[in-house]
């Protein structure tokens, strides 16, 4: 195993880690909101905590789905080309999602310079930069995720094309969905 393979497979698996971390302390805090509020003493800060936590998710979610190759994509319309236009078109929607990330990280950055000073309503400890961070951090993990896939995307848009997220999960490969799909036609 590469130098390079490494380095993406703990990276991917650090993403995992903060996911999983994330998804947990979101579940903590809602069953703890859930609870005290059935007993009759909300607790004050579980909303505005709540909401942020989900925020997290959806953010380091999103990078890590960047890592898998599950973002939104359209890998049969993709198929349809040629490779020789498959390679520019496949590389080309690699540099505007990385270009629009790079927009997303820079802006939120700006918001987060603005909001100095300021803090959460439920729990005045707590920054609002700290929980904007999410923004531009997880734009920088998406963008990387993307550039350490790089080499897979040209790889499948040079070869047989892009396979679906779901069935690479499911352990298929382009040969396999060939020889399904000739099967079904034949």
């Amino acid at each position: 195993m590469s130098a390079f393979t490494k380095f993406k497979n703990a990276y991917f698996s650090f993403l995992e880690g903060i996911v999983v971390v994330l998804v947990i302390a979101l579940a903590g805090v809602v069953t703890v909101g859930f609870i005290t509020r059935y007993l009759g003493f909300p607790l004050s800060w579980y909303d505005e905590l709540a909401a942020v936590l989900l925020a997290w998710v959806t953010y380091y979610g999103a990078a890590l789905a960047a890592a898998k190759g599950a973002h939104i994509t359209c890998p049969s319309v993709l198929n349809m080309c040629p490779p020789v236009i498959r390679v520019p078109v496949a590389l080309l929607a690699e540099a505007i999602t990385i270009g629009f990330f790079i927009f997303l990280g820079l802006a939120s950055y700006q918001v987060m310079l603005i909001l100095d000073g300021v803090n959460m309503v439920s729990l005045p400890a707590v920054s609002m930069q700290i929980t904007q961070s999410a923004i531009p951090v997880a734009s920088v993990l998406f963008i990387i995720a993307e550039l350490l896939r790089l080499p897979d995307v040209i790889k499948s848009a040079r070869g047989k094309g892009f396979i679906d997220h779901e069935l690479e999960e499911a352990g298929l490969d382009a040969d396999a969905v060939e020889a399904v799909s000739t099967q079904q036609r034949g």
